[in-house]
């Protein structure tokens, strides 16, 4: 029985029209328009001054030298910021994959290839005589290069997505080391914060000791009651107490530290008291056109929005025809001891091919929609960046007008307390102020001078988050 050749037609024509067809049927569809953008407002609290305390490197910021000794060891030896630097390793590598997938291909090539070939199959019949046979050899040896048309631009995209995440990595690593610059500097400003109340509690455990010898001498002098004495006491006890809490503290955050400057608990040298340390230099916050300049969170995300819409561009294109071609160069011949020794032998050649996505229509599309939903995920993401970061930078410039403005106030209250101190105790001893007057007087001054330490160190925490929010401290 022979093949039947009419047969052969209809099915190279049938397959000639699926691949004719296939471009139509499989149109790219039309990327989702993205929603519109809300305008951001011209200025931070009515300030137009295009100056911007994220300019300010953080060597300069810092005017404590323990400080910016510890943020320089973090930035060299932080377990985090040494990752982030291999992952710009990564997107460095992804993006050569991506580029060297533009460029065409150069393989060498040995093919040898021998077999018997029935004469009947060789006449167009199936049944026959099988005894006679035909001995065939093909051999190849050279160079083949294949290269792929991007007439459509889908390696391109694929191409500037790769890049859009590679620069996103560094962005990703600034956002790192501004986090780690602020995170060093917060710990570092508690613990001065703590120091503090330390020594405020030492100071009050003096004076509750010399109240409590008083105290006790008067009861032998028949002028005050064992319940006094009691009072007193308990008191002292209180404060010793607080005193040893405030101690654990210290050496919790002292960890904590040496956990990001990536080395085992030791102390941690410091400056001078957090009262005497002078606040950071507070410039205006700047235009919000800056703020995304300076952002690297903001600058991440739109990369990142850029990424995601060449990649979307480049799963429409997918829906399109592939065009490739092969160009070869070698010997040929159906001898194999003799591939070098005839001129005939040499060949050289160029094959063309075009790929249709014909029976991938669901793959494809699913595809597309992937990216589609991702495209829109990283516009969502760019919006919340921008949004998030504009109330943190309004937030942190009200926080530290109102933290000075409360610490003024703490001072008076403190100092108003410890003459009351002195008052309780001198009305005391003349018998016009009871035990529970001088115990309440010493409680409410230990009070305040916690509370003054404490406000004290918002301000520096505020200042920094302030510095953090408008993009400083990554150069």
């Amino acid at each position: 029985m022979s093949f039947d050749k009419p047969l052969s037609k209809y099915i190279c024509f049938f397959f000639l029209l699926s691949l004719l067809t296939g471009c139509k049927v499989f149109e790219p569809p039309e990327a989702p328009q993205l929603p519109a953008t809300t305008k951001m407002p011209a200025s931070f609290s009515n300030s137009t001054d295009s100056t911007s305390l994220g300019d300010v490197p953080w060597k300069t910021f810092f005017n404590d030298k323990h400080l910016v000794g510890l943020i320089d060891t973090a930035l060299r030896n932080n377990p985090d910021q040494l990752a982030a630097i291999q992952r710009i390793e990564m997107a460095r590598a992804n993006y050569n994959i991506a580029s060297g997938a533009m460029l065409p291909s150069l393989d060498a090539r040995f093919r040898a290839r021998s077999g018997n070939i029935y004469n009947n199959l060789l006449s167009g019949t199936i049944y026959g005589d099988r005894n006679t046979v035909t001995q065939t050899q093909n051999h190849f040896l050279g160079l083949q290069s294949t290269w792929e048309i991007d007439l459509w631009g889908r390696l391109k995209n694929r191409k500037k997505a790769a890049y859009a995440r590679f620069i996103a990595s560094e962005k990703g690593q600034h956002l790192l080391t501004t986090t780690l610059v602020a995170e060093v500097a917060r710990l570092y400003y508690e613990l001065l914060g703590l120091d503090n109340e330390l020594e405020a509690i030492e100071k009050n455990i003096e004076l509750q000791e010399t109240a409590l010898e008083i105290i006790k001498i008067q009861k032998i002098g028949g002028r005050a009651t064992e319940l006094a004495v009691q009072q007193f006491h308990a008191q002292l006890l209180r404060t010793q107490s607080l005193g040893f809490e405030k101690r654990q503290r210290i050496i919790e955050l002292e960890n904590q530290l040496n956990l990001l400057l990536g080395r085992y608990p030791q102390p941690i040298a410091r400056g001078e008291s957090i009262l005497l340390q002078h606040l950071p230099v507070i410039v205006d916050a700047g235009i919000p056109s800056d703020l995304l300049l300076r952002r690297p969170d903001i600058q991440q995300a739109e990369l990142e929005l850029i990424a995601a819409k060449a990649d979307l561009e480049a799963a429409r294109a997918a829906f399109l025809p592939t065009f490739t071609i092969t160009p070869y160069a070698g010997v040929h011949t159906r001898h194999l001891p003799s591939i070098f020794n005839t001129p005939e032998s040499l060949v050289m050649g160029l094959l063309g091919g075009i790929t249709a996505p014909i029976f991938q229509n669901r793959v494809i599309r699913s595809e597309f929609n992937r990216n589609v939903a991702m495209n829109k995920e990283a516009f969502y993401s760019y919006q919340e960046s921008i949004l998030t970061g504009y109330q943190e930078v309004v937030t942190n410039l009200q926080k530290v007008e109102n933290y000075k403005k409360a610490y003024a106030l703490r001072e008076q209250e403190a100092e108003v307390l410890t003459n009351a101190v002195s008052t309780s105790n001198e009305l005391f001893m003349a018998g016009y102020a009871t035990y529970l007057e001088v115990v309440t007087a010493q409680g409410s001054v230990l009070e305040a001078e916690l509370s003054k330490a404490n406000t004290r160190k918002e301000i520096f925490l505020a200042v920094i988050d302030l510095y953090r929010s408008l993009g400083g401290g990554w150069e």
